[in-house]
């Protein structure tokens, strides 16, 4: 049985700002700077969104330099071992700041922090760190900040706070600081309910729950108004959003609804999950003139059988058949997929079964990746005897027939013009800028920075592997 959906009040959010205001005056005069790193997802980066909103109702400035934060806080990853890895070997090198300034916080924060075993290990090893909460706590950072400082008096003692419970809602309202003002994300849903066998997300974000549409549609909106030009609608498994809601209203029908705001801009969105993407689906993208031409649809194996271990609840006749009818709606479709390679069990004949899939398809872009073992998932218990050096193997293999396909889609591109919107500053070489088509390909332009946050014809000069290569023509 699907748990009910949980709101939090927005006299709890009213709450938490006036702790953010309590803090700021115990704080007292002064400069005082956070500093923010996130890893993983895009669900990741919008949650450290809220925490810089958090902080600078709390009165800190926002920094990139370590050295310079009165407060580091480390949004984590805890899809694959090594990003898990990278995240406590960077916050053990925080060892020397808290050793030079012991007055400093170190928070550790997102979906590590959510497993039991991480927090035992961060309470036992690492003992920089004062603050550790689960994601389902973000909604209420204020008061265990302030429990953190408190705990020794303000404004410079330190405590150590560990919180995380199961106890996933909704919230609106809290404060929201985005980096840039061209590209936005906005999190429809958060969670998941499909529980692949490989994946620990629905064990530390929890069960999916949507938000309500008009809340949606209304922060869309002011994103609109106050200029943002690409937006993405982010969530586990978008093609279930508004299961649970009040309300008739599945992700087709709330990227009509984003659609119809006035204004010009694009929409996007990932993920979407093979089992759940519809024909309807298609045909909105298709009729909604704002919705990008790009679909990210994970396949992760090309193999029924691994496909059924990993509990994917789609063969892969059923993804080549979403393929075809996607494309006969969108032509110029740009479609990229998430790969596994190693799944427990795989055979030589199972991976060649992928690889088939994946040219066969002649994917735009595939992000690939090893099996990486998580502990509490279903596949973790399974015993595999495949050396490494052949999953080694066979990830090379898929890997450089992925970048032959993209090498060639982009050269396909060379000679024509696209309609891009330019994003941001390219530092290598004398493509100084970069931006995107509407089906997100990457572009790299020359041309004065003024030009960020504006649409521009492109005309495609040259391509590699990754990229595009453009002069601006109107």
């Amino acid at each position: 049985m699907t748990p009910m959906r949980q709101e939090i009040s927005p006299q709890e959010i009213e709450r938490q700002k006036e702790i953010c205001a309590r803090i700021r005056r115990s704080l007292g005069r002064g400069e005082r700077y956070a500093m923010v790193d996130t890893y993983g997802c895009q669900q990741n980066e919008s949650d450290s969104e809220v925490l810089r909103g958090y902080f600078r109702e709390m009165g800190y400035a926002i920094t990139d330099d370590e050295q310079r934060a009165d407060v580091i806080a480390v949004n984590t990853c805890a899809v694959r071992e090594h990003a898990q890895m990278r995240v406590l070997g960077n916050v053990g090198a925080l060892t020397h700041i808290k050793r030079e300034h012991p007055e400093r916080i170190v928070i550790l924060c997102g979906c590590m922090a959510q497993s039991r075993e991480i927090r035992e290990q961060v309470k036992r090893s690492y003992r920089m760190v004062d603050l550790c909460f689960g994601p389902n706590e973000l909604w209420r950072f204020p008061e265990l900040m302030e429990r953190t400082l408190q705990v020794h008096g303000l404004p410079g003692g330190r405590g150590r706070v560990f919180e995380a419970t199961d106890n996933a809602a909704v919230a609106e309202g809290m404060p929201r600081a985005r980096d840039g003002s061209v590209k936005a994300w906005l999190a429809i849903m958060n969670g998941c309910n499909n529980f692949c066998t490989y994946c620990i997300v629905p064990y530390v974000r929890g069960r999916e729950r949507s938000r309500r549409s008009a809340d949606v549609v209304s922060e869309a909106r002011a994103l609109v108004e106050a200029g943002y030009k690409d937006i993405t609608l982010l969530g586990q498994n978008v093609n279930s959003y508004g299961r649970g809601l009040d309300e008739e209203t599945d992700f087709a029908d709330l990227l009509r609804t984003v659609n119809d705001i006035p204004g010009d801009f694009r929409i996007r969105f990932m993920t979407s999950h093979p089992k759940d993407a519809t024909e309807k689906l298609f045909r909105t993208m298709a009729e909604c003139e704002k919705c990008a031409p790009h679909l990210h649809l994970p396949v992760q194996s090309g193999s029924n059988a691994i496909l059924k271990a990993m509990n994917r609840g789609y063969t892969r006749e059923k993804y080549l058949s979403q393929v075809e009818l996607a494309r006969s709606y969108l032509p110029d479709l740009v479609l990229t997929t998430d790969v596994i390679v190693g799944f427990p069990g795989e055979t030589e004949e199972d991976f060649l079964d992928t690889l088939r899939l994946t040219e066969q398809v002649g994917f735009d872009s595939m992000f690939t990746f090893i099996y990486s073992r998580r502990p509490g998932t279903p596949a973790a218990q399974w015993e595999d005897d495949t050396p490494r050096d052949v999953i080694q193997n066979r990830f090379d293999r898929l890997l450089r027939s992925a970048n032959d396909v993209s090498a060639a889609l982009h050269k396909a591109q060379e000679g024509k013009t696209f309609r891009v919107l330019v994003d941001g500053v390219n530092r290598n070489g004398e493509y100084n800028l970069s931006s995107r088509t509407a089906g997100g390909r990457l572009v790299h332009l020359k041309g004065d920075e003024t030009l960020i946050g504006r649409w521009a014809q492109a005309r495609i000069v040259g391509s590699n592997t990754y990229a595009l290569f453009g002069e601006i023509v109107g």
